[in-house]
C-alpha cells in the first residue's frame, strides 16, 4: 500500500506544469490541499497574460480563494521552490506547509540571502510553514 500522502498531489502539479510547458511558459504547477482535497490548482501563465504575478503558486491561491475558501493552514505544493514573490503570498495567506521538490536557486524563498519562506523575522506574519522537499532536489 502506498503511503505516500504528498504522491498524488506533486504528481497533479507535473501535470499541470506539462500544461504550462505546452502553452509556452516555464513548467511549474501548483496546487493547494486542505482536508487531503485540492480546493485550488494553477499553473505558469506569467507569458500569457503578460503579468509577471501570475506564477503557478499564485493562481493555484487565486483559484482557492476565488472559491471562497481560505487557504490559512493549508498546504501549497509545487514542482518548483516558490520564489520571493510567491513566497510572499504564501506568508500572507497563512498556508501552513508548503511542500516542492525542486530548488529555483538565488530568486527561491528559502535562499538564505532573501529567506521570505521561512523567516521568523517579520513580525506581523503568523509562524513560517512547514517546508518539505520532496523527491529529487
Amino acid at each position: 500500500m502506498d503511503t505516500d500522502i504528498h504522491k498524488p498531489f506533486m504528481d497533479r502539479c507535473l501535470e499541470l506544469a506539462m500544461m504550462a510547458m505546452l502553452e509556452g511558459e516555464s513548467p511549474v504547477g501548483s496546487v493547494v490541499v486542505r482536508d487531503g482535497q485540492i480546493i485550488g490548482e494553477g499553473y505558469e501563465k506569467s507569458r500569457q497574460l503578460k503579468d509577471v504575478t501570475r506564477h503557478a503558486e499564485v493562481v493555484a491561491i487565486l483559484d482557492a480563494l476565488q472559491k471562497n475558501e481560505s487557504c490559512e493552514g493549508a498546504t501549497l505544493y509545487s514542482n518548483v521552490e516558490p520564489c520571493i514573490l510567491c513566497s510572499y503570498v504564501v506568508r500572507h495567506h497563512k498556508i501552513g506547509k508548503v511542500v516542492f521538490s525542486k530548488y529555483c536557486g538565488e530568486v527561491g524563498g528559502t535562499n538564505e540571502n532573501m529567506n521570505v519562506l521561512t523567516t521568523d523575522k517579520i513580525t506581523k506574519w503568523v509562524e513560517p510553514p512547514v517546508v518539505i522537499v520532496y523527491g529529487d532536489k
